[in-house]
């Protein structure tokens, strides 16, 4: 049974990464996505139904090329404040720059943060399940140059049922709670509930590195969730804070909080720290930086939220072994 069981799960996993042979329907990609896109709704306040069905539209079910090499679901363009990874494909001129994502669970999440800039604020005004609304909104505020772009969504919106996820969403808004997001999720990401209408006006810690927060949002248990340059979630430490109480706060298991920060069993959290509630990113959205007086690699790692395992592998540092001072050290391959 047990090995039934796993064959399974390697195929349900292969079909994750849009890698295999053959095409994915769109009854499978909305099961394969439909979790996701409830996440992102009580996350943040987007429609289920619209973030499926924009998924299936800009990405072919899964199966664009796109989607599949670049796990990029929703055709959103590198645009000027896009550091990572590329890839080019033909649209409105040939050869355009479109962002790559390690994972879709990523492009998935850039999608919500990227609905969140000024040019759409006038959809977070309506209703979360108002579905016309939002299909109307984003060919207004000019998503898409498709003149039929909003008969698009709601088109399939209506023939899939996808208004029934806006009614699920709605129910965990309503209890306060985050849903899951789906048994084959690739990392674990940061929880956030019914976000305050203003940002706390309370001194923030200087960022020292070049991904300085973009946004704060206050959680109903009084935690800050600040959000740096290159899409990492973090908190602030405050006095007493352990790996268990952070983990508390946001109804994560305690060994992603260790995980996502580096911290070894017995090791303190010093109050102020950043603490990421997201893996930290493989690599930095600056080149190198120079190691300053007494800080150590896991430093470094903090302060640019990049894994301690790739800032060692970038620099061919030892296990154990600390960069000098004064010394520069690689962020990126």
């Amino acid at each position: 049974m047990f090995r039934f069981h796993l064959i399974i799960f390697y195929c349900l996993l292969s079909v994750l990464t849009f890698g295999a042979e053959g095409s994915v329907t769109r009854e499978e990609y909305i099961h394969l996505w439909k979790d996701e896109a409830i996440y992102q709704m009580v996350v943040h306040k987007i429609p289920a139904s619209i973030t499926l069905a924009q998924g299936i539209l800009e990405s072919g079910d899964g199966n664009s090329r796109l989607a599949k090499e670049g796990n990029n679901h929703f055709g959103i363009k590198c645009h000027n404040d896009w550091t990572g990874r590329r890839i080019f494909e033909d649209d409105e001129t040939r050869g355009e720059c479109f962002r790559q994502y390690a994972t879709a669970h990523e492009s998935y999440e850039d999608h919500s943060i990227f609905l969140q800039r000024k040019r759409y604020e006038a959809l977070f005004q309506l209703e979360s399940d108002d579905y016309k609304g939002w299909a109307k909104g984003l060919k207004e505020c000019g998503y898409a140059t498709n003149p039929k772009y909003p008969q698009l969504l709601i088109g399939i919106i209506e023939e899939f049922h996808l208004h029934e996820y806006d009614k699920i969403g709605k129910e965990f808004l309503r209890k306060n709670k985050i849903p899951d997001r789906g048994k084959y999720v690739d990392t674990p990401a940061a929880v956030i509930t019914e976000p305050v209408q203003e940002k706390s006006k309370s001194k923030k810690p200087k960022h020292t590195g070049n991904d300085s927060e973009r946004s704060s949002i206050t959680i109903s248990n009084g935690r800050q969730v600040l959000q740096s340059g290159n899409h990492i979630k973090y908190t602030i430490a405050k006095a007493g804070d352990t790996p268990e109480s952070i983990a508390r706060d946001f109804d994560l298991h305690e060994v992603f909080i260790r995980k996502f920060n580096d911290l070894n069993a017995g090791d303190k959290i010093k109050s102020g720290e950043f603490i990421y509630i997201q893996p930290k990113r493989n690599q930095g959205s600056q080149e190198s930086c120079v190691v300053q007086s007494g800080e150590s690699l896991r430093d470094l790692s903090q302060r640019y939220g990049i894994k301690m395992k790739k800032i060692r592998r970038y620099n061919q540092l030892e296990p154990g072994s600390e960069p000098a001072a004064g010394s520069t050290i690689k962020l990126k391959r």
